[in-house]
């Protein structure tokens, strides 16, 4: 078993009843393997703000591993794609300039309604969303030791 010592979650604010679900998955999840970390969170109003958050943190040497969790909604204009876009890219540009494995848990769903059956699914979604992150988190320190 690879200890991870300091893990940084930063989450999106929109929709923050079910971003939050992905925390309590990842660390579900790394308790249920035996990992022992320190997890540190932040909040950003959106996902728009995670990928300057990351690379400060990165760059910080604070951190063994950076994970953002983030619910970007298609609200019927293209405004979505090309902020998931920019996430994904700024978080893969982070990750590259800070050498500290940073890991999404940012949903882009197409058709999400603010509906019970809607917010009733994504929140179970982003538990497992946030357990397959810890996954792959354990699974690239093992690589690293």
């Amino acid at each position: 078993m690879t200890d991870i010592t300091n893990i940084a979650f930063i989450k999106a604010r929109w929709h923050a009843e079910i971003v939050d679900q992905a925390l309590i998955g990842f660390e579900k999840r790394l308790a249920a393997c035996g990992a022992t970390a320190k997890i540190a969170t932040f909040d950003v109003p959106g996902a728009f703000e995670m990928p300057l958050l990351a690379q400060k943190l990165g760059r910080s040497g604070n951190y063994d591993a950076i994970v953002c969790a983030a619910l970007v909604v298609d609200g019927g204009i293209y405004r979505h794609d090309f902020v998931a876009q920019a996430v994904v890219d700024g978080l893969m540009r982070a990750q590259l300039e800070t050498s500290v494995p940073t890991f999404s848990v940012s949903l882009t769903p197409h058709h999400f309604q603010p509906t019970k059956e809607h917010i009733a699914f994504f929140h179970d979604h982003f538990v497992k969303k946030g357990e397959e992150a810890a996954d792959a988190v354990l699974m690239v320190a093992a690589l690293e030791a």
